[in-house]
């Protein structure tokens, strides 16, 4: 579980995060949708410590993470996993390089325990026959899933994930959301997903939670934001699945 009360957030000035609180629960895929500006990419990253909040505090668990000393929240970063938008791989490394890396910063086993426990993680991803390959050898769909893998490698209890299924084929992304649903619920992970894709929202939502001008508008599951009597977010999703509907129109041509 990871928990937020009463955060607040500003730069230069500028409220961006205001009043937030809300609870993510463990063993479920949690979503961050609004607009771009609402502030979902800023909560995202407070909450994973790349900003630091200006009142308010964040729980991981039983753990205040906001009044934790740095070493302690060091220790509680180790069971953190982060997909980044991009992927963020290291472009000089291999797959099987880049998944090791957490390994050899963060653990003290042998060698050959760290092997193991890599080739686990890319069999988990159907990659075990791409550990060979450089960044640029793979697709948009093989990038996202070694990144999954990266971020598993260290069994975290918690699970961020930024965009997952940006600049993905609408297939693809079905393929992504399924992976990080089908390891959310095995491994019994908090994952937050960051995302403005109504697939993802409609396929994945268990926790659904809308920010609209830096406030929390709305929280539901999937089965209950068609339902919802709130205009902004009404007005989000229609606005989503028209870009949707224009985004296969120009496709099919």
């Amino acid at each position: 579980m990871i928990k937020c009360e009463k955060i607040f957030k500003s730069f230069d000035g500028r409220t961006v995060l205001e009043d937030i609180s809300v609870e993510f629960e463990t063993g479920k895929t949690n979503l961050i949708i609004g607009r771009s500006g609402s502030g979902k990419t800023v909560l995202l990253k407070t909450l994973v410590g790349l900003h630091q909040p200006d009142s308010g505090e964040i729980y991981y668990d039983d753990k205040c993470y906001t009044s934790l000393s740095f070493t302690e929240r060091k220790a509680v970063r180790r069971d953190v996993g982060m997909i980044f938008q991009g992927g963020a791989l290291l472009d000089a490394s291999t797959v099987y390089e880049n998944i090791r890396l957490p390994l050899d910063m963060f653990t003290e086993g042998s060698s050959a325990e760290k092997d193991k426990r890599v080739r686990e993680c890319l069999e988990r991803v159907e990659l075990s026959h791409a550990g060979h390959l450089y960044p640029s050898e793979l697709s948009g769909g093989m990038i996202k899933r070694a990144a999954i893998a990266r971020a598993i490698v260290l069994n975290p209890k918690y699970l961020f994930c930024d965009e997952p299924n940006s600049g993905l084929d609408p297939q693809t992304s079905i393929v992504i959301d399924n992976l990080i649903h089908s390891i959310t619920t095995e491994y019994n992970i908090t994952t937050i997903i960051n995302t403005h894709d109504m697939n993802s929202v409609m396929e994945i939502g268990e926790k659904i939670v809308y920010i609209h001008q830096g406030k929390k508008w709305w929280e539901g599951s999937k089965d209950d934001i068609l339902q919802a009597e709130n205009k902004e977010l009404n007005d989000f999703v229609f606005a989503s699945a028209m870009a949707k509907r224009a985004r296969g129109n120009g496709e099919s041509k």
